[in-house]
């Protein structure tokens, strides 16, 4: 009589494995029912208008009457458009004012702060209390102070014996009002920035330095500012992102005026859109300034991938 096949049967191993796979399943599958609202919701806030507003900066549309296809005149009409023009000046100009201000000033508060004084908790406290405030309400503060006729800056420099300023209403000084509020509020970022990078440069290099007979300005021009590379980096491209977008200040405080002088980019973008109606020449400039935020953003990368020169010396010199 022949032998019949052993039964084939699950090792206790095999049993463990596939229940620790089911039970894997089930906990991948949980945590997909948990975040897939908020991954609804993300893809639906970012990917449908990114597609939906790319569609319309190639029509004509006013949000009212049907679109039409109009292929790239919108980009050929930014192009001779004097109004643009003038808002990418302004915001150029803004930029350029802005970001290396609020940074300096950022990096020598942080220099004066990063000692043992008296009360530097407070000091510090004070200096980050504008960043926090929105810029809405910097715009409603300083609408009130520099106003011409009431404000209390020109009250001041009345009972100084200095004539009244136009402040926000003068062509010739409503950007650089902005810019000068904007380092106020700005600035308080970059002193925590700074501040954390110089907590973290090694004492030793300082001490060696120290040794080798280093005053305060060659620690600071060659141990401390080498050191602090990589977040002025990080600072220039957050700083800078910050003020080609700059626009709730702009609403608040002078509405792109007077003629034209404070007009930023996203300004001219939300006028064209939702006040003049013309949502697919709106819509051409936003990726005008998205083009220019994303070579801004590539080319900051680029930087901070290559190794200095400087950094290669040192090593092969270490090694």
């Amino acid at each position: 009589m022949s032998s019949l096949p052993a039964p084939l049967t699950l090792s206790d191993h095999d049993r463990r494995h596939r229940t620790l796979r089911r039970r894997r399943r089930r906990e991948t599958a949980t945590a997909w029912a948990y975040i897939l609202p908020a991954v609804l919701v993300v893809l639906g806030l970012s990917i449908v208008p990114f597609v939906w507003s790319l569609l319309l900066s190639f029509r004509a549309d006013d949000l009212v009457t049907p679109s039409r296809w109009v292929g790239v005149d919108n980009y050929d009409a930014l192009t001779q458009d004097p109004h643009f023009s003038q808002a990418v000046r302004n915001t150029l100009l803004y930029t350029a004012l802005y970001v290396p201000l609020s940074m300096a000033l950022g990096l020598f508060l942080a220099l004066v702060l990063n000692r043992r004084i008296k009360l530097v908790g407070l000091y510090r406290t004070l200096i980050f209390v504008p960043f926090v405030i929105s810029a809405t309400a910097q715009g409603v503060l300083f609408s009130f102070i520099l106003d011409p006729e009431f404000g209390a800056a020109n009250s001041v420099l009345h009972a100084l014996g200095i004539s009244r300023q136009g402040f926000l209403t003068d062509p010739g000084q409503a950007l650089l009002v902005l810019v000068a509020i904007s380092v106020w509020s700005g600035t308080g970022f970059c002193v925590v920035i700074y501040l954390a990078a110089l907590q973290d440069v090694p004492p030793s290099l300082l001490e060696a330095a120290r040794l080798d007979g280093a005053g305060r300005w060659q620690l600071l021009r060659h141990v401390v500012m080498p050191t602090l590379t990589p977040v002025s980096l990080f600072l220039v491209l957050w700083q800078t992102i910050n003020a080609l977008q700059v626009f709730d200040l702009v609403y608040v405080t002078t509405k792109g005026g007077p003629l034209g002088s404070t007009t930023v980019i996203v300004y001219f973008i939300w006028e064209q859109a939702f006040k003049n109606f013309t949502a697919g020449y709106g819509a051409a400039a936003a990726y005008v300034l998205a083009l220019a935020l994303l070579v801004i953003a590539v080319a900051s990368r680029l930087v901070r991938g290559r190794k200095p020169a400087g950094a290669v010396l040192v090593e092969g010199g270490a090694k």
